[in-house]
């Protein structure tokens, strides 16, 4: 099970990578290890020494009943206050945030691998693509 995070490569320039744990529940556990889930537009936010993943999409477990959780709801990454001051002082910068990049399984615990991204402009988006094309036909 790993979920990738496309555009993130696409939108913006990768600085630094750091891994975090996930705070979930039991409904959300099981749907992630289905493969239920999307990254797409999501982002941390670090506030009160705490770092939250916001508006990340994990679908409904369908045997979930009552127990069920809420699917876009802001979840908390389990880091080190030194890791999470790092990451303020980095995203604190100016142009700078930070991007979830991929969601895995590691040793049966749910994994995110949080980028500090710069965003890239559109002439670098074309010049990403126009590299991409050239390695293609190379092959």
């Amino acid at each position: 099970m790993e979920i990738i995070n496309r555009r993130a490569r696409y939108d913006y320039f990768i600085e630094d990578e750091i891994e975090a744990g996930l705070v979930l529940t039991g409904t959300e556990i099981k749907s992630l290890r289905k493969g239920s889930a999307d990254l797409k537009d999501t982002y941390v936010r670090i506030k009160n020494e705490e770092a939250y993943i916001i508006n990340m999409y994990i679908a409904r477990y369908e045997e979930g009943n009552i127990f069920n959780h809420d699917e876009r709801r802001e979840r908390k990454l389990l880091l080190h206050k030194k890791e999470i001051r790092k990451l303020k002082e980095l995203s604190d910068r100016d142009g700078y945030t930070l991007i979830p990049i991929r969601c895995y399984l590691k040793k049966n615990l749910i994994k995110i691998s949080i980028g500090v991204c710069r965003g890239k402009k559109n002439y670098d988006k074309r010049e990403a693509i126009k590299e991409k094309d050239l390695k293609r036909l190379e092959k």
